[in-house]
């Protein structure tokens, strides 16, 4: 079952994100003032609710703490983004992403419980939407149509097992290139040593295959 997750704030960045996750399964909620986006995007997630974002009551009244992500998008209106922030950790949401358009701004949003701060200048909606669809992926880089980098958390199930064991290139057709423990840089991964709970893996992997 996809994610349920709450798009504020419907600019170029907001919409491709909003787009991007109901296309990869994601139960979507989009939320704009404009009338008019609220119409263009309708058929492109689960839910369109046209709402004032600065209005603190009609925030509120989104029933936020129904999802499992809440995305303030609204990057040019910081008071605005701030109090969405706000209400989004104050109705327990446990993961709070914020636009940003300047440090300062990303400061902020941190300093009010952003749990991650996204610079739409460095990531696309699509690829933002593939980080926040797995709560494992740290990272991730489309180098083609078909082929990817991501940078994740093992699953559970790799923890104490070695690549020569896992077989992942046989049974889900993916790579892991390199691995990076705590407090150390990337390295090679010797498929012989166990790989341990904490670290981080650098995995190349085709389109039609997900973890």
């Amino acid at each position: 079952m996809g994610k349920s997750v709450a798009v504020l704030g419907l600019g170029k960045y907001g919409r491709s994100l909003a787009e991007h996750l109901y296309d990869a399964g994601a139960d979507v909620l989009a939320v704009d003032k404009n009338k008019d986006l609220i119409a263009d995007i309708a058929d492109k997630c689960t839910t369109a609710v046209c709402a004032n974002l600065t209005d603190e009551d009609a925030v509120m009244a989104l029933g936020l703490q129904n999802m499992d992500i809440v995305v303030s998008a609204i990057g040019s209106n910081l008071a605005a983004s701030i109090m969405a922030v706000a209400v989004a950790k104050e109705q327990g949401v446990p993961l709070v992403v914020a636009k940003s358009s300047s440090e300062r701004m990303s400061s902020l949003l941190k300093k009010v419980g952003a749990d991650k701060v996204i610079d739409p200048e460095g990531e696309g909606g699509e690829r933002s939407a593939r980080i926040l669809q797995s709560m494992s992926f740290r990272d991730f880089f489309k180098l083609d149509d078909n082929m990817y980098l991501i940078e994740t958390n093992p699953k559970n199930e790799w923890i104490g097992k070695t690549l020569v064991e896992l077989e992942l290139r046989q049974t889900m057709n993916l790579n892991v290139i390199a691995v990076k423990e705590k407090g150390m840089h990337w390295h090679f991964i010797d498929p012989q040593s166990p790989i341990v709970e904490g670290c981080q893996l650098l995995i190349a992997m085709e389109k039609k295959k997900r973890i």
